[in-house]
């Protein structure tokens, strides 16, 4: 999703179209509110969704700031307990969800279902961490007490992508709902009609106001970012677009949490299994057909195993691509389609060689095949820029040390992989790539509960796991010391009289004692 403003209206009065009639007012009135979505399977239209009017918008962002205070009063179990309720109605839903993904985004349909269950689990996860999200107890002197309390933002908007749109959106809406702000959603205009059917479920499950659904593209985006009342912007999605709102933040003061594009590198160390480790590296570049934040984009090979690496990644590709729709799905739309092959086609004329793939197929729909490049240098831009398309760019390095070099030499922080079976390079990769996820002989994987915060263009901010309830919410620090005992008027008379009774008497003994 991109931001950026739309092209004005041409001024030229001599070009202007004759008056429509009535009839043909209202079909263009219609076809300019509604976003239209091609399957990019077949080619036909996949979905029809009206776009928000500014009105809308603007209520959108009205409603949630007024439901903000009564459900950052709300119990943390009461929140946690509607997560429940909604996870339950999006189960009940799944296949509904998952079939919509499929139309508009051509994710494959074990894939698309696989994304909407992934998305129900973060919702329970959050529902159970909700409640027991807590301060610390801090220590300091003695007699006194220290803690911190976190407190909900208040409103937040969530800007979230079409490549796995109910499994991203879950992670985001659902750490908002249950620390206590309210959400305004506004999903990828890419796959709008599943994203709306999203937010009515959701919406259906909590109370009013606390999610509200806003469809529409870039304008309605910049429309949202003039609104007054959102104290967090969330976004997963385009590096430019997380620029662009990190630039809105420094005049609204909204806390931005941002996941962005990424470039991420994988090295495969001399010592590995040639095969095993080819296998590896066609699953991180073309699962999704390469639609992943964290997918491989740039392959360092070692020069003892590069031969038999390249020829078994060769093999990978050429087995996805010649697999059904259903397994190897299409990229999402032309657009994409086109910068995947300027992408190749540079690397081309820079002097790299298509091993397989590298061209646009003909017939309906936009898919392209899983693509191998070698004698990639770094100055192409399939090894400088996010390609998100299938493409496996192969530069053989002399050593681990180069490749951790080359992969360190990024604009980009996202993730990276190494494959080796020296425990020493791992340990080194780990301290000195700039991202923020490594991994280790697996392209994909981690334990539960992880959070990782990307560097660079790549974004700022844990985007998910538990410190993603540490990023919805501010913490208030405080320190307690017990107050002096309360002198009243009656205890500070009976007080100055004894004092002054005492003294009395010890002026009598002593003028006694002199005489």
């Amino acid at each position: 999703m991109t931001l950026a403003a739309p092209s004005p209206a041409s001024t030229d009065a001599a070009a202007a179209p004759a008056a429509p009639s009535a009839a043909d007012a209202d079909a263009t009135s219609a076809a300019d509110t509604a976003i239209v979505v091609t399957d990019p399977v077949s080619g036909s239209i996949a979905s029809t969704t009206r776009r928000s009017t500014p009105d809308e918008v603007r209520d959108a962002v009205a409603r949630a700031r007024a439901a903000a205070p009564g459900w950052g009063r709300t119990a943390p179990a009461e929140r946690g307990a509607a997560l429940h309720r909604a996870a339950a109605v999006l189960r009940e839903h799944a296949q509904e969800l998952a079939d919509l993904n499929t139309r508009e985004t051509g994710k494959v349909p074990g894939d698309a279902l696989g994304g909407v269950e992934a998305g129900i689990g973060t919702l329970v996860q959050y529902a159970e961490l909700g409640p027991v999200h807590r301060g610390e107890a801090l220590r300091g002197q003695f007699g006194a007490a220290d803690w911190s309390v976190p407190h909900p933002r208040g409103v937040v908007l969530a800007l979230t992508p079409w490549n796995d749109p109910v499994a991203v959106a879950c992670g985001i809406l659902g750490a908002a709902v249950v620390t206590g702000n309210t959400v305004v959603h506004k999903g990828s205009e890419r796959c709008p009609a599943t994203i709306a059917r999203l937010n009515e479920l959701l919406a259906e499950a909590l109370p009013d106001g606390v999610l509200v659904g806003v469809d529409g593209d870039a304008a309605t985006g910049e429309l949202l970012l003039e609104q007054d009342g959102i104290d967090v912007y969330a976004h997963v999605g385009s590096t430019a677009t997380g620029d662009r709102l990190t630039a809105a933040a420094a005049t609204t003061r909204a806390h931005v949490i941002r996941e962005n594009g990424g470039n991420d590198a994988v090295v495969v160390d001399g010592d590995v299994d040639p095969v095993w480790a080819a296998a590896q590296v066609a699953l991180g570049a073309f699962a999704n057909t390469g639609q992943i934040c964290t997918s491989v984009e740039r392959v360092y090979v070692h020069r003892a195993v590069a031969e038999p690496f390249v020829a078994a990644l060769v093999a990978e590709a050429e087995r996805r691509t010649a697999a059904p729709a259903a397994e190897f799905g299409p990229l999402v739309d032309d657009r994409l389609r086109a910068t995947v092959q300027e992408h190749v086609d540079d690397a081309v004329a820079h002097g790299a060689v298509v091993r397989t793939g590298g061209v646009t197929p003909d017939g309906a729909g936009t898919f392209y095949p899983a693509t191998v490049l070698t004698d990639c240098t770094d100055e192409m831009l399939a090894m400088t820029e996010e390609t998100f398309g299938p493409i496996a760019p192969v530069r053989v390095v002399e050593d681990f040390d180069e490749g951790l070099r080359l992969a360190a030499a990024d604009r980009y922080g996202l993730a990276a992989t190494v494959l080796t079976a020296d425990t020493g390079h791992a340990l080194r990769a780990a301290a000195e790539l700039p991202v923020g996820t490594v991994k280790v002989n697996a392209v994909f994987g981690g334990a539960p509960g992880g959070s990782a915060e990307p560097r660079g263009a790549s974004g700022a901010g844990f985007g998910y796991g538990p410190h993603l309830l540490d990023e919805m919410t501010t913490t208030t620090v405080v320190h307690l010391e017990p107050a002096p005992a309360r002198v009243t008027w009656a205890d500070a008379t009976v007080d100055a009289e004894a004092t002054a009774g005492a003294t009395a008497d010890a002026g009598a003994d002593t003028d006694g004692g002199a005489r």
